[in-house]
């Protein structure tokens, strides 16, 4: 897939998006899902394709309206200034999270979006907005303009970020009881400026709250359990604790995970998903349930478990 970067170490003059269901291989990949993906499936950050796509993932964390860093996002026609902050603070969020994971968590300009972040959230958190953050336009409950909820691109950020997580306890702890709210009912979708854009990438509260969210989406499900035990969270949960045990539970005495119905190999939709599964090129056989399986003992690492190696 590093074939695929231009020369500038960008994927397809695009950042976030992830390729359509009809393509056969990446076809459209952008630079996030293209960075995280290669490395999820191993490769080093300093592997020499990773370090021209790690130039444009750090210009793109700076705090600026250089339209020219809004890549697929930029618009065909005049915009106000709010819709170009809001996109150019989703590709940042989106750099600095492909960044966090790859590794560079002692990097100071990581560091100094992560406090930004984590900041902007934390007060959104303790103001009374994050109790009623809705408001009406037309005939819509839609957040508030000035709502600032969790990103799954701050969480993925935070989570490979062990050592701020513990300079930031107080935040954290915010944190954590705002992803154990229900989940509203009301769509994601906020006003920005004199537009309502929908917000897929917001995180409203608890993703995981039952067994049927589980077996909805299955690859999402892991990705979720894996971020909160990253973020010091699946321990303290019950419910995301059982949803975990189940997985386990399901695991045969080989060590293998399978499915409770079909031989189907599990699939999502999730951008989120995307870059980190399926990793297993084969599709067919027992290689089905290798990545499920990777994840699930993965989880246990992270969580403080004893893993079994069979």
């Amino acid at each position: 897939m590093a074939c695929q970067a231009s020369i500038d170490g960008s994927w397809n003059a695009s950042i976030l998006t992830i390729p359509s269901q009809r393509a056969e291989h990446f076809e459209g990949v952008g630079t996030v899902p293209a960075f995280r993906r290669l490395t999820e499936s191993g490769w080093d950050k300093d592997a020499p394709p990773l370090v021209h796509t790690r130039r444009v993932l750090f210009r793109l964390l700076a705090e600026d309206l250089d339209r020219s860093q809004l890549y697929e996002l930029l618009p065909t026609k005049k915009v106000e200034v709010e819709y170009v902050l809001l996109q150019r603070q989703s590709l940042r969020e989106g750099a600095g999270a492909a960044l966090a994971g790859a590794g560079f968590e002692g990097d100071p300009r990581l560091r100094g979006l992560a406090r930004r972040m984590l900041d902007r959230v934390a007060d959104f958190l303790r103001s009374p907005l994050a109790e009623k953050p809705w408001i009406r336009v037309g005939n819509k409950q839609v957040l508030h303009p000035e709502a600032s909820p969790p990103t799954i691109h701050l969480l993925h950020l935070l989570a490979h970020m062990p050592l701020f997580q513990s300079e930031h306890f107080e935040a954290m702890e915010l944190l954590y009881e705002y992803l154990t709210r229900p989940l509203p009912r009301q769509e994601s979708v906020q006003q920005v400026g004199t537009q309502l854009l929908e917000m897929p990438h917001l995180v409203l509260g608890d993703l995981l709250p039952h067994r049927n969210a589980v077996e909805a989406d299955v690859p999402f499900a892991l990705a979720w359990l894996e971020l909160m035990a990253r973020l010091g969270f699946l321990r303290r949960n019950e419910n995301w604790t059982k949803m975990y045990e189940r997985f386990v539970d399901d695991c045969g005495r080989d060590g293998v995970w399978h499915p409770h119905k079909g031989l189907a190999m599990p699939k999502s939709n999730n951008p989120y998903v995307w870059p980190m599964y399926p990793l297993e090129a084969a599709h067919g056989g027992d290689e089905r349930w290798c990545d499920v399986t990777f994840r699930i003992g993965l989880i246990a690492r992270l969580s403080g478990r004893p893993v079994d190696l069979i």
